[in-house]
């Protein structure tokens, strides 16, 4: 894809207009009542055991907590949306509560994160302790010191930034610290392979590109889904429990793949993947 183009999609791609400000285009994948389309995946147990009850919905929100784990024993997990994106605009809002559980790492105090373009549920290993993917690291500051929010965390992955190939673990963002309990809204610009952007309260705080099997920070996966070196171009979409209380009070996406003819009924001026079999006239 050449420079010019890709300038063009991430445009169109960030740009607002009237019709992608529809409350009926923004799919909602959080009902605010239950776990409807969502599917947990904890480290020990099998898919869909939602052990100790760690991901709920109370009063609205989609919460994780471990009142029932004792020791948390490194017991992290996931829950999985039901079906995979390409092209898209992520919005969550959340906020950290609480105390962490018992045991849980000090690097995950007032951590989770939202697992992007990850491979399937299905495939990840019982003990496998994250899924391959594109990591969105929720952070929530201390009462001293910075921690920026919306960074890049790359489990069996690498992604390029500024024309290099990045194989550290961890990127930081640009982002201000968010201390307390307050609510954050951060948001996920994804271009299939091409693009990916991070922002927080409106403000662009991370970009990079080509998201790409490789590299170590996962175990207990299946040696077979480690193509090392394969771009990933879309996958799942997932948010983690990592031992400290989180809740997300909202969890929407904006499609971009669509129908791009304009005689459609289901044409839309935000698109910029064409999907020719969405296409109603």
């Amino acid at each position: 894809m050449s420079v010019r183009c890709l300038t063009l999609i991430v445009a169109l791609a960030t740009a607002t207009p009237a019709t992608a400000q529809e409350s009926t285009d923004w799919i909602q994948l959080f009902n605010g009542t239950d776990l409807s389309g969502w599917t947990p995946k904890i480290r020990g147990h099998a898919l869909g055991d939602n052990f100790g009850n760690t991901f709920r919905v109370v009063d609205g929100a989609l919460q994780t907590g471990y009142e029932a784990y004792g020791p948390f024993n490194n017991r992290f997990g996931h829950i999985f949306y039901e079906r995979p994106f390409s092209y898209y605009r992520l919005a969550v809002e959340y906020r950290f509560v609480g105390e962490q559980a018992e045991g849980g790492p000090g690097w995950a105090v007032r951590n989770s994160g939202l697992m992007l373009h990850s491979q399937s549920p299905e495939s990840m290993g019982v003990d496998q302790t994250f899924p391959i993917s594109i990591e969105v690291q929720l952070l929530g500051g201390g009462p001293e010191g910075e921690r920026p929010t919306a960074n890049l965390c790359t489990p069996g992955t690498h992604v390029v930034r500024d024309g290099r190939l990045l194989t550290r673990h961890c990127t930081q963002s640009t982002s201000k610290t968010y201390r307390g309990e307050g609510w954050v809204r951060s948001e996920v610009l994804v271009l299939g392979s091409a693009v990916f952007r991070h922002y927080v309260e409106g403000d662009l705080v991370l970009a990079y590109e080509l998201p790409q099997i490789g590299g170590g920070n996962v175990a207990g996966h299946d040696p077979a889904v480690m193509a090392e070196g394969k771009l990933l171009d879309h996958g799942y979409i997932s948010l983690q429990s990592e031992s400290h209380p989180i809740e997300f009070r909202k969890i929407e996406l904006l499609d971009l793949a669509g129908c791009m003819d304009p005689e459609a009924s289901t044409y839309r001026d935000y698109f910029v993947k064409s999907e020719p079999s969405r296409c109603e006239h």
